[in-house]
């Protein structure tokens, strides 16, 4: 891929309170976006003296167009995305988990996976911790040891469908901002978790025509799940009666099986040899 850090979407990273994960996320985020990517790194009063060590010392060095907020005091998750997400317009946003850690290329799929197809509203990556969209098995956690490179590779030989997923995941989610203004952003005023605000806005966005897709092109590893606020669960099935028969269903129905046997071949195939370079690629 040869797309520029300044002509991809914003990346905006909530910044959580595990430490160590933010440290490994913000590597690999070095080590797998674009020069000049744009990162904003939100801090809704989470992180303590170490955290902020780390995130100052990374944005010394960071090849990437960095830039920190922290706010006096914390508003919740929801409110706090919402209010960031705002302030971005009707720009494409990706949103990363700060616990989580892409592999290369993510951000670029991502991009092309909204560009492909105007009707997806959010495109979400594979991840080992990504529910309806988790590898190698469905709605489980597993533990992937093959090299975040190799799960690139694998992954760019999936093709470009972009099936359809009942709602994003919070691991990784580039939402497209045109559909984000056209349903009225999130809902804070109902929901705490961004767990259960993401739900929220990408039903609403599918009922007014997008689509929620698997970006099978991209990969983004996490340790562990997000997770609704108290009470966000019972508020989205006031609002959505049909929702967790619909989830119920697709972790059935499976329909991604045969997807993820693929990912799993391409990756079985692949014995870590990085593709032979251009030999010519300067011969005028």
């Amino acid at each position: 891929m040869s797309l520029s850090g300044a002509s991809l979407p914003i990346v905006l990273v909530p910044v959580g309170t595990n430490e160590d994960a933010l440290d490994a996320s913000l590597a690999a985020l070095d080590a797998s976006t674009p020069v000049g990517t744009r990162v904003w790194l939100a801090d809704d009063a989470q992180v303590g003296p170490r955290g902020n060590a780390i995130i100052e010392r990374w944005l010394a060095h960071t090849p990437l167009q960095a830039a920190h907020t922290r706010r006096a005091s914390p508003i919740g998750d929801a409110a706090h995305l919402d209010e960031a997400l705002r302030a971005c317009g009707d720009a494409d946003v990706a949103i990363l988990a700060s616990d989580a850690r892409p592999t290369p290329g993510w951000l670029e799929h991502l991009h092309d996976c909204l560009a492909r197809d105007p009707s997806i509203a959010t495109a979400t990556p594979w991840s080992n911790a990504g529910e309806a969209a988790a590898w190698p098995r469905i709605g489980e956690i597993v533990e992937v040891d093959a090299s975040p490179a190799r799960l690139a590779r694998a992954c760019a030989q999936l093709g470009n469908t972009h099936p359809s997923l009942p709602s994003a995941v919070t691991h990784a989610v580039l939402i497209r901002g045109a559909a984000r203004a056209r349903a009225g952003g999130l809902d804070p005023a109902s929901y705490r978790s961004w767990y259960a605000a993401l739900i929220d806005l990408s039903l609403r966005m599918s009922g007014l025509g997008g689509r929620n897709a698997l970006c099978e092109t991209a990969f983004v590893l996490r340790e562990v799940e997000g997770k609704p606020a108290e009470g966000d669960m019972d508020a989205l099935s006031v609002r959505w009666p049909a929702w967790h028969a619909q989830l119920a269903h697709f972790l059935m129905d499976d329909p991604l099986r045969a997807l993820r046997e693929r990912m799993a071949e391409a990756l079985a195939g692949d014995d870590g040899t990085p593709p032979q370079p251009d030999l010519f690629a300067d011969v005028p």
